[in-house]
């Protein structure tokens, strides 16, 4: 039996009876410990000591099994080993739609967040679909992650309260939570589409599309909720509000609901369009340009999210500005506090969105409509 200096650094000896090599030697990824102990002509738990505990093991057999380390190419499996300790070093992310440059830049602070704490992200795109996203929960379950950030489907899924029975700190992003025994962090939605609506009424629209209507998200609704509050202080009414629903919150939805609007009588058409999100604005301006209309000459355009292609846009876009990598970081950093356990105090904070004017909404129309 081998006998270890490990624990007495002082010594730097060790003796071993040394084993032939093998014929099949290991290299790279493949190389375990026992094969780094093998060449190093050590114990197991020696070459453990100088992973782990460096100071534990004398000079000479510290380089001796780090010189082994380097000719076999071993990387140690940190995956096993904080899974042995019951969670990886890692979080997840689940989003909507990764498409959407939103969830990009919300992601981008995530990462940012979990780099500056050693830990990686697990990105996942649930598509707005509910099987995936349950499909989503477990895998991340699975793999021990230290919590979940998640943009929920429109219903709050069983799959969600499930996670936390598990024990796993879960943290809704972009949502509100729906009691106080949880974290979230969201957006005043309403207030965003009051700030895009008051801007149109004030330029004096009074017949406005609302592109995003049937989508049952929460945050949609929210935006349609304010449009209309807007319209109707405003208005007396909301007559003048048409609502359209196309397929997906994408570039190709908007696209259809411009086909929609163009095809309306020009007495009853809508004089300016408010989408859901950007990438409805940017079909919309698309669609619109292809067919002729001047924007914002014919039609005004106003976005929401304000990505930056929106300012990008051939046609630079007025959008309700939600502040991305704030929602992302702060999400972070309330569910690694939620982690890491002790004293912790469930918040959901709300932030607020800011209206940023571009040349897609700048002009002005008299009572009946002309600019």
């Amino acid at each position: 039996m081998s006998t270890t200096s490990g624990d007495r650094p002082s010594s730097g000896v060790e003796t071993v009876h040394p084993r032939p090599p093998t014929a099949s030697r290991r290299t790279a990824l493949n190389a375990s410990i026992r094969d780094v102990a093998e060449r190093a002509q050590v114990s197991v738990g020696t070459v453990s000591n100088v992973l782990n505990r460096p100071d534990a093991v004398g000079a000479a057999i510290r380089a001796r099994v780090q010189a082994a380390i380097a000719e076999l190419g071993f990387v140690r499996n940190e995956s096993a080993r904080h899974l042995r300790a019951g969670s990886s070093r890692t979080i997840g992310l689940v989003v909507l739609d990764i498409a959407n440059p939103f969830f990009t830049d919300m992601a981008r602070a995530v990462e940012d967040v979990a780099s500056e704490h050693g830990l990686a992200v697990i990105l996942c795109n649930s598509s707005d679909d509910a099987a995936k996203e349950s499909g989503y929960l477990d895998l991340l379950t699975e793999q021990r992650v230290q919590g979940v950030l998640i943009t929920p489907t429109a219903e709050l899924s069983p799959g969600l309260d499930a996670v936390r029975r598990r024990g796993v700190p879960l943290v809704l992003v972009d949502r509100r939570a729906p009691g106080p025994d949880q974290c979230s962090v969201a957006v005043d939605d309403v207030l965003g589409g009051r700030l895009a609506a008051d801007h149109l009424l004030e330029r004096g629209h009074r017949r406005i599309a609302f592109v995003g209507g049937s989508s049952g998200l929460p945050q949609v609704q929210e935006r349609h909720a304010g449009v209309v509050a807007a319209i109707r202080e405003t208005c007396g009414d909301d007559d003048g509000l048409t609502v359209l629903s196309p397929s997906a919150l994408t570039v190709a939805g908007g696209r259809e609901a411009a086909e929609r609007i163009i095809g309306t009588p020009a007495a009853r058409r809508p004089t300016a369009v408010l989408c859901a999100n950007d990438l409805l604005a940017l079909g919309v301006l698309q669609e619109m340009v292809r067919h002729g209309f001047s924007v914002p000459g014919d039609m005004a355009i106003v976005g929401y999210d304000d990505i930056d292609f929106a300012a990008a846009a051939a046609v630079p876009l007025t959008s309700v500005r939600k502040p991305r990598y704030e929602l992302g970081r702060r999400a972070a950093e309330l569910l690694l506090e939620e982690a890491a356990g002790a004293g912790h105090t469930h918040q959901q904070p709300v932030l607020e969105p800011v209206l940023v004017v571009r040349e897609s909404s700048m002009v002005r129309r008299d009572r009946e409509g002309a600019a």
